[in-house]
């Protein structure tokens, strides 16, 4: 099987045997993708300087299985360098990517949403622009919040995240008094934030972050590298 010029983003690279680079993509019509680079660590090649994170490319590979070859290797348009604190919140969505979308799975809307939300992250508005590509990819795995466009929630009230039955009003068994963002305890006034996408209210924002957490949390297993790094990176600055 031969693909042309696939539209793609470099999610992880690494060293294969000797010369090569094992690649791992995402890309528009065929979702994530394992493709080597024969050769490309010989000398340098404007296509080794290309296949880096967050350059849009377009990638052409053949073969069939779990690992093609890649062929050819273009840019694709420009997207503005990442840096500092944006820079790790695209090495997180790296890794959300590489650890929640399976191999050949297309995902056309998400593909684009990425896209954007890479273009998104600026300053301290990146906040919202990770919540917002989280809610989306959690709809387009199928895992998605079950949060409704006529659904509305009580902002005084608090509720409880099931995750097979959503978001359930706090009873006598989770006291109203429990503290959202603990045990998987939220405020309807988060709840209709992020079902809204209004993040203006900083609790709110700071609630649905761990909201966010809470449930990547059960499904990815265990934590993510950039996440720590990340963390670290604070510490270090303070």
């Amino acid at each position: 099987m031969m693909v042309a010029l696939q539209p793609a983003f470099v999610l992880h690279r690494r060293p294969y045997r000797e010369t090569s680079l094992l690649v791992e993509l995402f890309t528009q019509d065929y979702g994530r993708v394992a493709v080597v680079a024969r050769g490309i660590r010989k000398a340098r090649s404007r296509s080794a300087a290309l296949l880096q994170p967050f350059m849009p490319l377009l990638v052409s590979w053949y073969g069939r299985g779990e690992l093609h070859g890649l062929s050819q290797v273009e840019a694709n348009g420009y997207l503005r360098a990442l840096f500092g604190k944006n820079l790790r919140c695209g090495f997180y969505l790296n890794e959300l990517l590489m650890r929640l979308l399976p191999k050949h799975d297309p995902h056309a809307r998400l593909f684009a949403t990425y896209r954007q939300t890479l273009e998104d992250l600026k300053g301290e508005a990146c906040e919202k622009t990770l919540r917002l590509f989280e809610k989306k990819l959690l709809m387009e795995l199928g895992y998605g919040l079950p949060l409704q466009e006529e659904q509305r929630f009580k902002d005084e009230e608090n509720y409880r995240y099931n995750a097979e039955q959503g978001f359930l009003p706090c009873s006598s068994v989770t006291p109203k008094s429990a503290i959202p963002g603990r045990s998987g305890v939220f405020s309807g006034k988060a709840l209709n934030a992020l079902l809204t996408e209004n993040f203006e209210d900083s609790l709110c924002l700071q609630e649905v972050k761990k909201l966010m957490r809470y449930i990547l949390a059960t499904l990815l297993g265990s934590p993510l590298e950039s996440r720590s790094l990340f963390e670290r990176s604070l510490e270090v600055e303070e």
